[in-house]
């Protein structure tokens, strides 16, 4: 028969078992329900339909594995069911922070932007790279924080970029290059020219044809390395429309979404004291 001792004893490494597996989806539950209420306040403050799609990591699981985010097919299907239940007469505000993903599923919700009959409006606090910034091309109106950063948009075959498969076949010369490199060439120009007309489909109705073309050439040609950061004033000088009125609930809303804890790198912050004491 067991003591009393040892059944306490079991109790508390039952308990203690039960609060490692349980607290951590808790504590994620805690925060769903503050970024639904934060969430709620922006959109009754905008008077429109807010969706998110922010890629951090999130550590949910029994020892605080992180997972890695971007954007997916998942991604596409949400937030094209989303646009699709907004109301026709009323702007969305997308809040977007990512480091970019899918072409499909990007070019799919880029799409169901532009085509969203009110105002929308993509809203940028930190970074949306790549596919993020395709998206970004599809509002009406891009805001981003004064040191938010779009990117390229040139798609990416596997671990190379496109325009640079064209042109180190181009310096080599066809007749150097094996079949294999030949065939990722081939197929890396149909990919450039896909992104390159998607692109100016969503941007010549505000740019016009000629500005349309020249912006659609600039972001997908490779100019720059896929993850060169294109800054406001950057784009501006591109003759993007950017702002950069971000709602203060939109950086609130980033709180919510932290990094999981590292035991390296972790970055502290102490406010300014608002209240001074009075010297004696």
């Amino acid at each position: 028969m067991m003591s009393d001792a040892g059944f306490w004893s079991s109790m508390f490494w039952l308990l203690f078992f039960l609060y490692l597996l349980l607290w951590p989806q808790m504590q994620f539950r805690s925060l769903q329900l503050a970024r639904a209420k934060l969430l709620k306040r922006i959109a009754e403050k905008r008077g429109s339909t807010v969706i998110t799609m922010i890629h951090r990591q999130e550590s949910i699981g029994l020892f605080g594995i992180p997972f890695y985010k971007f954007i997916s097919i998942e991604d596409s299907e949400e937030i094209l069911r989303a646009i699709r239940s907004a109301p026709k007469d009323k702007p969305i505000d997308f809040i977007i922070h990512t480091p970019g993903g899918l072409v499909l599923a990007a070019t799919q919700i880029a799409k169901a932007i532009k085509d969203h009959p009110a105002e929308t409006r993509v809203i940028v606090p930190h970074y949306a790279m790549s596919g993020g910034t395709l998206i970004a091309l599809a509002a009406d109106r891009i805001i981003m924080d004064p040191h938010a950063v779009l990117g390229p948009v040139d798609p990416q075959l596997g671990q190379y970029p496109a325009p640079s498969i064209v042109r180190a076949v181009e310096k080599k010369g066809f007749e150097k290059a094996d079949d294999q490199t030949l065939i990722l060439a081939d197929v890396a120009e149909k990919a450039i020219k896909q992104v390159r007309d998607f692109v100016y489909s969503l941007l010549k109705d505000r740019y016009g044809d000629k500005k349309a073309r020249e912006l659609a050439q600039i972001l997908t040609e490779g100019r720059w390395t896929h993850d060169y950061p294109i800054t406001v004033e950057h784009a501006r000088e591109l003759g993007l429309h950017v702002e950069t009125d971000v709602p203060e609930e939109v950086y609130a809303l980033m709180e919510l979404y932290k990094q999981p804890m590292r035991q390296r790198g972790t970055v502290e912050f102490m406010p300014y004291p608002t209240k001074q004491e009075t010297r004696r």
